[in-house]
């Protein structure tokens, strides 16, 4: 029984040690995205997360097709959603990920009985979305370089792309490769790092 729990604390710290550069690069990933210096292109991990909301409305909508690079240049194709000006409830992001002591959950919450997540020019790059909608003053089918809905959000010539005017979205979920902002008012922020835990859905 004893030499049973020194294990579980043993492989809790080496958890502890993986998981905390990762916490840090978040931390400091949220500073930039709170000063609005973070870019909307870069290279992703090749991790796919999940995101969810309990609702979001936003002022601005943009959608068009691109691809995701990572560091060994493949591609990952997907729709980029660019959203202005946005207020979300309860949202969540959560990656697992595969470490030396097994499968860890990253989680990150927000706003719920804080009150709401408000973020402007969001750029959500995934794989699907999901939810019950609403769009106003919706434009489909127009060239994605000429989208103007979301300030300096758009495509290449010539690709598909739609926006909106105004849009409303209950029960979001996505499979997504990135997401940046360029500022983010999280209230009730939560990070949690678990072994196999839990994630949004």
């Amino acid at each position: 029984m004893a030499g049973e729990l020194g294990e579980g604390r043993t492989a809790w710290r080496k958890a502890v040690v993986v998981a905390l550069p990762a916490l840090l690069a978040v931390g400091a990933m949220g500073a930039a995205m709170a000063d609005g210096v973070l870019a909307s292109s870069f290279a992703v991990s090749g991790t796919a997360f999940q995101v969810s909301a309990g609702s979001l409305s936003s002022k601005g909508l943009v959608s068009y097709v691109d691809v995701a690079r990572t560091t060994d240049g493949a591609g990952r194709p997907g729709a980029a959603l660019g959203i202005g000006d946005a207020r979300l409830s309860d949202i969540c992001q959560a990656a697992r990920i595969d470490t030396p002591v097994g499968r860890v959950t990253f989680k990150l919450t927000a706003g719920g009985k804080a009150g709401p997540v408000t973020v402007s020019n969001l750029v959500l790059h995934g794989d699907d979305l999901t939810g019950d909608a609403r769009f106003g003053q919706a434009e489909i089918g127009r060239d994605a370089s000429t989208l103007d809905r979301v300030p300096e959000v758009r495509g290449q010539p010539g690709r598909f792309g739609l926006q909106a005017g105004e849009v409303e979205v209950s029960g979001v979920r996505s499979h997504s490769w990135s997401v940046t902002g360029g500022n983010f008012r999280l209230k009730g922020l939560r990070l949690n790092v678990s072994m196999d835990g839990p994630a949004c859905f």
